[in-house]
């Protein structure tokens, strides 16, 4: 199994360890329900079952069970190959697409929950639409927040300190807050009346970069996320707990 890790990348732990076993002569016959399981991409593919091939392993495709070898099923399986591959960014982009659309007509839904301070309401006469109402007792925090930053001058740290005095809980219902929840909170535009969808996009993570401590060696996923431009952004209407011109003062 890979647990979690991308296939559209060959450096993954299970996969590392069947390509030492079969050069290591430890297997002889691999069976695979198609092709595209050992990798999503068809470069990669190819790589892969020549490198197999090489060592005197057989490959047996399931979906191809009972086919001859023969040039023709080679190519049929390249063929099945690309447009795998080809399908898949297509169902990408198409999703990409129909969120930034469904954006744009101001559905929260696409958020998949609320932030401090709301409430995130399904809408059962509407199929995958959703609202935010403002929580009475939590929108009173998110105003003690910024009141305690931008008129009385406190430190994320002091108000974490007075929040964990307080006894007030976080969204997960955790005793003690910390500063980098504190921190998300006070920058989040949602507060004055605008959540801004695609805030970040997934990018390839840059090679040669040293794990932190407590991560895997190899990262689960070949992409990261990095914060896009305002300009990309898209702004989407919700209540307004704090005024714009508090928010940015904070």
């Amino acid at each position: 199994m890979d647990d979690g890790y991308s296939g559209s990348q060959l450096l993954r732990p299970a996969l590392e360890k069947l390509r030492d076993h079969v050069a290591a002569s430890m297997i002889d016959r691999l069976y695979v329900h198609s092709p595209d399981r050992l990798a999503r991409k068809f470069a990669l593919q190819a790589i892969l079952l020549e490198e197999i091939d090489k060592h005197g392993c057989e490959v047996i495709s399931l979906n191809q069970d009972g086919l001859p070898d023969r040039p023709e099923t080679k190519m049929l399986v390249q063929m099945q190959g690309m447009f795998a591959e080809y399908e898949r960014e297509k169902i990408l982009e198409r999703t990409r697409r129909g969120r930034r659309h469904s954006a744009s007509q101001g559905n929260v839904s696409l958020f998949g929950r609320a932030p401090y301070g709301y409430r995130y309401i399904k809408d059962p006469s509407v199929s995958k639409r959703a609202t935010w109402q403002v929580d009475p007792c939590e929108s009173e925090i998110v105003q003690l927040m910024f009141n305690l930053v931008g008129a009385q001058g406190y430190s994320q740290a002091a108000v974490c300190r007075e929040l964990d005095t307080r006894g007030i809980l976080t969204k997960t219902v955790k005793p003690r807050w910390n500063t980098s929840t504190v921190r998300d909170m006070l920058l989040n535009p949602a507060y004055y009346g605008e959540a801004s969808y695609e805030k970040e996009r997934v990018t390839q993570r840059k090679p040669g970069r040293i794990a932190k401590r407590g991560d895997p060696a190899i990262p689960r996923q070949e992409k990261v996320s990095i914060a896009t431009d305002p300009s990309e952004q898209i702004m989407i209407p919700v209540p307004v707990l704090v005024s714009k011109k508090i928010f940015q003062e904070v």
